[in-house]
């Protein structure tokens, strides 16, 4: 069964998405985030998802309802394919610190950072 939101504003200061689901369940999803867990097949791959870095600075631009069951979101960068679900929305909301936590750790093993203008070098001694 999905849980809808009662509310939904993209919050342009702060970069955020946010969503209610009453008085005691808010949540602000940052658009770095939102752009790297994209469910499109760009990011989800075929079978494994692909890698998102140098999405620091990216900003969502535009909330768009799809229907009655999910939002395409826009963002800076020109991403927007991938329909967020209510559902998929508020794993993402509630599950958010764990998730971030496994991108940070994916990105390091990776040899990858979050900053567009960085790269990381492995020197080889």
């Amino acid at each position: 069964m999905s849980k809808f939101p009662t509310a939904v504003n993209l919050h342009k200061t702060s970069n955020t998405l946010g969503l209610t689901y009453g008085p005691d369940e808010v949540y602000q999803l940052p658009a770095e985030l939102l752009r790297t867990h994209s469910p499109s097949a760009e990011v989800q791959g075929h079978g494994k998802p692909i890698l998102q870095f140098g999405k620091l600075n990216v900003k969502l631009i535009k909330v768009e309802a799809a229907g009655q069951y999910a939002l395409k979101l826009t963002f800076d960068d020109g991403h927007d394919s991938g329909l967020f679900t209510w559902d998929y929305l508020y794993q993402l909301a509630v599950r958010q610190d764990a998730l971030w936590a496994d991108y940070l750790a994916e990105l390091k093993a990776a040899g990858k950072t979050r900053d567009p203008s960085e790269s990381i070098v492995r020197l080889m001694l």
